[in-house]
């Protein structure tokens, strides 16, 4: 399936739009009269975003938002090819290329994510919101499991997700029957950390953004390598896992200062390396 033509390069940095401040990357999709929806060229600027944050010493957390009254209403669909135009291999190719790269972009980030979720985040951008390590969500959001109500299966690793954050049989209800969770029931159910006033997720979001920034970064990434393996290998490779990283994160300043400050009680002063 080709995309749609390639936007100029000023109106994709409008449509997304990025900023680092007090080393910390922050992404704003910004089709508020779609809700969201993220176009192919979006998409890509998001991938390349958090690529570039994993490799800038000075950027040290990363926060996703959106502007208006959605966070991302999934991809937008529009301006594909008819369905008779498809080959075989269209459609997998589409999606390994697509949802699933942005879904792993954000898994496979060196830095903490943070998903601040504004408004509705369906299909896609639910799936985006899940994949972050942290999740603020504001008390008017909502995630739907849309897909079910298109009659198509649950893309961007929602089957992969979900069942690791709620367990399979919550997975399954949220993905057969495609009803809205507000907020304080995603927050119930485990797949949000927090629920705050809308006047007050951006507030929150920056404060968070900002204390994981002043923390042991590689450390973090470690941690977060950990965490996400830990649900798809057994204890042994786990316990194998940690040891390494362990070894790995000994060499770091950061580890160096942490173990320095305690035994010269005061708190320590990280710089991210």
């Amino acid at each position: 399936m080709a995309n749609s033509p390639r936007e100029p390069r000023n109106s994709i940095d409008s449509l997304v739009q990025h900023a680092t401040d007090n080393q910390v990357s922050r992404i704003t999709l910004n089709r508020p009269e779609a809700l969201n929806a993220i176009t192919p060229d979006q998409r890509e600027r998001v991938i390349r975003l958090l690529s570039e944050a994993s490799a800038d010493p000075d950027v040290r957390a990363v926060v996703i938002t959106g502007t208006g009254r959605g966070f991302c209403a999934g991809a937008d669909l529009r301006g594909g090819p008819p369905a008779d135009d498809r080959v075989a291999g269209d459609v997998a190719r589409t999606i390994r290329a697509g949802a699933q790269r942005l879904v792993a972009a954000v898994l496979d980030c060196e830095k903490p994510v943070i998903a601040a979720v504004n408004g509705t985040a369906a299909g896609l951008g639910a799936h985006l919101a899940f994949a972050c390590d942290l999740v603020l969500a504001a008390e008017s959001a909502r995630f739907i499991e849309v897909f079910v109500r298109r009659g198509l299966v649950p893309d961007g690793g929602g089957a992969y997700l979900l069942p690791r954050l709620i367990g399979p049989q919550r997975a399954k209800e949220l993905m057969f029957f495609g009803d809205a969770l507000t907020a304080p029931d995603a927050a119930r159910l485990g797949l949000v950390n927090r629920v705050v006033p809308d006047g007050e997720l951006d507030k929150t979001a920056r404060e968070w953004a900002e204390r994981l920034a002043t923390g042991p970064t590689r450390a973090l990434a470690l941690t977060k390598q950990l965490v996400n393996a830990s649900l798809d290998t057994d204890r042994a490779t786990a316990f194998a896992a940690e040891a390494a990283a362990q070894e790995i994160n000994m060499t770091t300043a950061d580890a160096r200062e942490g173990i320095r400050s305690f035994a010269e009680r005061r708190s320590p002063e990280y710089g991210g390396r």
